[in-house]
């Protein structure tokens, strides 16, 4: 296998924050992070990922070496992750801490990556894991945490601010309001008020438009997750609300796949790139879209020359608003076997803070795993989002499959390929 180590900077796009508690809202931290270890500890840390470099981590390391400055931290970018990071648990040169993901958890090739994963719960750790947001949190059968979330992200819009503020609109809150909304905006000569990938990807606009409505019509059915797992046809039913409201806007001109198949070739750099054009008001997509905006800005003429102020919702396609889809994309495990346990541990308390984890988001530009939205002004719509509407897919207890046949069907129900009553009809079949 082969390593690419990147050394630790000092990044200067690191803020100042203020401490809030991983608790009650509102209630400040009692105190400054404080050391567990001597200070004087002299080791070396290694962490191992997926990601060619990692600015915001490398950013956590400068701040932890102001309580341990003889502790040496070092982020290694391993090659062909999925397929080496086994091997890399078994050699020599074992990491400190290694990148996790979701699926591994059903991947029996993963096993050993889970066997060797410290239980960061284990209340004799003292990290506080009730900073986690409650949709964030992934945890074994039995109840233990032994993958510490890091970036999460949602599935929404990026809405142009200057546009609804030039013309005295607000953002939408629920359906009829979104409607309405749409309606305005093609009067006033906005043509298309929505855009996005017109694809089947979980990053095109149908899953952000549509998948999350879906998915709260399962967690008011659960009596029929069972059916829908197994993909039996009755249980299509289930699709029919989402579908039908994705149909009207399609209908109403809302929304124009045909326009944005000819306008946008991807699901990341060219619908950020096709956002920045400013006359957009809203831009369907995933939150891996938002993280790639900042860095885009300085690339986009058309931002340069007239640059707007722009933020992320999720998309309130429901009678009473949006549904917050939580998704973690990274997650951190520790190596129960480092020989540098003790000190490993105490990096992972350390960053397990709403200001640490915090602080690593705003810089990727992705959702922080905490209750704190208010380090990135573009996600500050979802401070304070009501709880009753925001969970997890891992909540619902889909799998894979049915989030597939749902893409297939919003696709072909937007295109035009098949009615909605075709693709209610057809479930289980509609992924080919």
């Amino acid at each position: 296998m082969k390593f690419k180590k990147i050394s630790s900077i000092l990044l200067t796009a690191a803020m100042a924050v203020s401490l809030v508690s991983c608790g009650s809202a509102g209630q400040k931290d009692s105190a400054e992070f404080s050391p567990a270890l001597s200070t004087d500890t002299s080791c070396s840390i290694r962490v191992v990922g997926s990601y060619s470099n990692f600015e915001s981590l490398e950013s956590e390391f400068e701040r932890f070496y102001e309580y341990y400055p003889n502790v040496s931290m070092n982020y290694v970018y391993l090659d062909d992750y999925n397929n080496t990071i086994t091997s890399a648990l078994m050699s020599d040169e074992a990491p400190d801490i290694y990148v996790t993901a979701s699926w591994m958890l059903d991947d029996k090739k993963m096993a050993l990556v889970f066997e060797n994963a410290e239980v960061l719960s284990d209340p004799r750790l003292n990290i506080n894991l009730d900073c986690i947001r409650k949709g964030a949190q992934w945890k074994t059968e039995s109840g233990d945490t032994i993958m510490l979330p890091v970036f999460t992200r949602s599935f929404g819009m990026l809405v142009n601010m200057d546009i609804f503020e030039k013309n005295g609109l607000t953002v939408p809150d629920n359906y009829e309001s979104l409607v309405d909304t749409c309606e305005k905006l093609k009067e006033l000569g906005y043509e298309t008020p929505i855009m996005g990938c017109n694809g089947i990807t979980v990053a095109g606009m149908y899953y952000s438009f549509a998948f999350p409505l879906f998915c709260s019509e399962v967690m008011k059915n659960k009596d029929s997750l069972s059916s829908l797992n197994a993909l039996d046809k009755a249980s299509g039913e289930l699709m029919r609300p989402s579908l039908e409201r994705l149909k009207t806007f399609v209908d109403k001109g809302y929304l124009d796949p045909a326009k944005c198949s000819e306008e946008i070739a991807d699901d990341y750099d060219a619908v950020i790139m096709r956002f920045f054009e400013g006359d957009v008001p809203m831009m369907l997509g995933s939150g891996d879209m938002v993280s790639g905006t900042l860095k885009r800005e300085s690339k986009s003429e058309a931002f340069l020359s007239n640059p707007f102020k722009y933020k992320f919702f999720v998309v309130p396609s429901g009678d009473e608003g949006g549904y917050f889809l939580n998704s973690v994309n990274l997650f951190f495990s520790v190596n129960k076997n480092s020989k540098n346990l003790d000190m490993t541990n105490e990096f992972i308390r350390f960053i397990t803070r709403e200001e640490e984890l915090g602080n690593m988001a705003a810089i990727k530009r992705l959702i922080t795993p905490t209750n704190d939205f208010s380090l990135d002004e573009v996600y500050s719509s979802l401070e304070g989002f009501p709880q009753e509407r925001a969970f997890s897919y891992r909540e619902t207890g889909l799998n894979d499959a049915v989030g597939k046949e749902f893409r297939a069907a919003a696709y072909k129900v937007a295109n035009g390929m098949i009615t909605v009553e075709e693709a209610v009809n057809s479930y289980g079949k509609l992924w080919d």
